[in-house]
């Protein structure tokens, strides 16, 4: 057995209903950039879904960082909490930041 520690990666789960498009465009604009810095890609953003059980929102994303740590900094970083800004008020979410296996 390895002695190396392996890291689980992070993701950020998503669900959105969007109210100001212009505003929430803005928001959408200027996060890509602060996800790359901490490792994250989108492995689903805004495309078709089905709700099978229970209640879903208008829009689902999943982004995955390369650990839960990159993961938690890029939700408490300066520059998303600064991109963040441009969305409130435009949209409402549920976001959860999780660990993968």
């Amino acid at each position: 057995m390895s002695d190396e520690v392996c890291a689980s990666k992070g993701y950020w789960i998503l669900r959105a209903d969007v109210f100001d498009i212009e505003k929430f465009n803005e928001y959408a604009s200027r996060t890509p950039e602060v996800l790359a810095k901490f490792g994250g890609k989108f492995l689903a953003r805004a495309g078709r879904y089905e709700v099978v059980e229970g209640e879903s929102r208008s829009r689902n994303l999943i982004i995955e960082f390369p650990s839960y740590e990159s993961a938690i900094a890029c939700w408490s970083s300066h520059e998303y909490q600064n991109a963040k800004t441009y969305r409130l008020g435009a949209a409402e979410l549920d976001v959860v930041v999780i660990e993968g296996l």
